[in-house]
């Protein structure tokens, strides 16, 4: 059976979203490392903790927006979870495609569209964080923005899924 121009696109993009989230996640070695370094630097050295803390902040929101992205494209949200593990696989994929289009779609799009002025504002300007007026704040707000363009992604690709084996056949109730 030959792949569609729609099928090979939502496999390349799955591909590529795989691939960035497995390299995000190791941005979790750095926000540890620059946050258990913080008592040593501001007691021992006597500097640079808040530089590090600045640091493991825009880190973090980064290695967040991949994480939430990556819960959603595993399915392993635990409240959903905790209700869904008993329905049937094939109600648990529609609910979960009702989910990305209904809930998913419209919220990232929204915010893409209202924090898109902001974002860009901070970055022209390369904010600063408030308290330590140390550049890079710009940078946890363009990752909130990340965060949004990820979940938009994964809702489409979760969206035009293909369906699981047998999925949609009718059982005809013989045998039964």
């Amino acid at each position: 059976m030959r792949e569609s121009g729609l099928q090979r696109g939502r496999a390349i993009l799955d591909r590529m979203m795989g691939r960035l989230l497995a390299a995000a996640s190791l941005l979790v070695l750095p926000v540890s490392l620059l946050l258990f370094l913080q008592w040593p630097l501001r007691e021992l050295v006597h500097a640079w903790s808040r530089e590090a803390n600045d640091l493991a902040q825009w880190l973090f929101a980064f290695y967040i927006s991949a994480a939430l992205t990556y819960a959603t494209r595993v399915q392993s949200h635990p409240a959903a979870h905790a209700i869904a593990h008993r329905y049937p696989p094939a109600l648990r994929r529609r609910l979960h495609k009702a989910a990305s289009l209904l809930v998913l779609l419209p919220w990232s799009s929204f915010i893409l569209y209202a924090a898109t002025p902001a974002v860009w504002q901070s970055v022209l300007q390369l904010e600063g964080f408030p308290e330590t007026y140390n550049p890079g704040y710009f940078l946890v707000k363009v990752a909130a923005w990340v965060l949004a363009l990820l979940v938009l992604l994964q809702a489409l690709l979760d969206l035009f899924a293909p369906a699981a084996p047998g999925e949609g056949v009718r059982d005809s109730g013989e045998g039964t």
